[in-house]
């Protein structure tokens, strides 16, 4: 029986090819963690880790020191495939939730390896391939549709997540600038709580007309009353994305606004993100696989999940493309679809010169 005998964090920062941004902040370099979880095989397990300070409080510095001194000391000693031994020695640190996501996404990596299985059998095995979608930040509508052009012509997407959020007249000129560039594209927006209540009910109709199929996150969380009526009001889901950062959340909001839920492994590993996906077919409500701009890395932690037990509908799976440089070897994506690894873990391969030459704290 494997043990494990290390955890590391490492802060990383990787370049990306132009900022991308969103009604809750900017990104201008992905200021990532890697957490590599070592057993006494010489097994290690691989995942990243984005921190997302206006979303969920945590910073790269706060993520390290959760991995560091909170969940390094309670991983020690134990084995690697007892994951629920883990989330059990674990338990009893609030918030935090991108460092414990990507703590259990290594430990599940590192478990894979163990096993000599890939972590999409473990969670599953319902598909050998997914398709894929990507956001589009903000930008002007003629750059915004020509991103989307781009992604459809040289990587097949089909599915896009259009950032909103903005003055509404200018949301509405870019969604529709995607709608005219690729008709026949999957749209859905979000809006990352940038609108007001009075810009999201003029927003929700005209967007609804160019044929999105969710509004996610339009108004601010705390207005749960704005939120009820516009979901009334709209003939598409409100999606839920900030307001469903675990399952407690997740289960409260299903019972108020929210008809379709983002399921990001990155904030709820893959055992959290089960639950929430099985609470969501419970209650009716749609699901997909959300990013929060991940890497590669996080890009094929998403993909295991698809594969393992979303595989219906495309994950957001195609952000890492954002980057101008990454850590491990990216997925490939081809005709809308990206293969899911048959080797063990994750199936994400570490360039170690990447690393060296991209980590902070060398």
């Amino acid at each position: 029986m494997a043990r494990v005998v290390a955890v590391e964090a490492i802060p990383v920062a990787l370049p990306l090819r132009r900022p991308v941004g969103f009604a809750s902040g900017t990104i201008d370099t992905a200021h990532h963690v890697l957490v590599r979880i070592h057993a006494d095989t010489g097994a290690v397990g691989c995942a990243e880790a984005q921190p997302r300070p206006y979303t969920y409080g945590e910073t790269q510095e706060s993520i390290l020191d959760a991995v560091r001194g909170w969940f390094a000391p309670r991983l020690e000693g134990l084995d690697p495939v007892a994951g629920e031994r883990a989330r059990t020695a674990c338990a009893g640190l609030k918030g935090n939730h991108c460092a414990r996501g990507a703590v259990e996404v290594a430990l599940a990596d590192l478990a894979g390896h163990v096993l000599d299985l890939p972590c999409s059998t473990l969670l599953g095995g319902g598909a050998d391939s997914i398709a894929v979608a990507s956001m589009l930040s903000f930008g002007s509508p003629q750059e915004m549709a020509e991103e989307a052009i781009h992604l459809h012509e040289t990587y097949g997407i089909a599915t896009f997540k259009a950032k909103v959020g903005r003055r509404v007249a200018l949301d509405v000129a870019a969604v529709t600038a995607v709608r005219e560039a690729l008709p026949a594209a999957t749209l859905y927006v979000d809006a990352n709580r940038g609108w007001t209540l009075a810009q999201a009910r003029a927003a929700g109709p005209a967007l609804i007309e160019l044929g999105v199929t969710a509004i996610e996150e339009p108004i601010d969380l705390t207005d749960a009353d704005g939120r009820r009526s516009l979901a009334s009001e709209w003939s598409v889901p409100l999606a839920g994305d900030e307001s469903c950062r675990s399952l407690a959340e997740t289960a409260r909001e299903l019972a108020g606004a929210v008809g379709q839920v983002s399921i990001k492994v990155a904030r709820t590993g893959f055992a959290e993100s089960r639950e929430i996906l099985a609470t969501c077919r419970a209650a009716g409500a749609q699901a997909v696989v959300g990013s929060q701009y991940e890497g590669a890395l996080g890009a094929w932690a998403s993909i295991a999940f698809a594969a393992g037990a979303l595989w219906e509908r495309p994950a957001e799976a195609g952000n890492f493309l954002d980057l101008a440089a990454d850590l491990v070897t990216p997925p490939v994506i081809a005709a809308g679809h990206v293969s899911v690894p048959g080797a063990p873990g994750l199936g994400a391969t570490l360039d170690p010169a990447a690393l060296t030459y991209y980590r902070m704290d060398s």
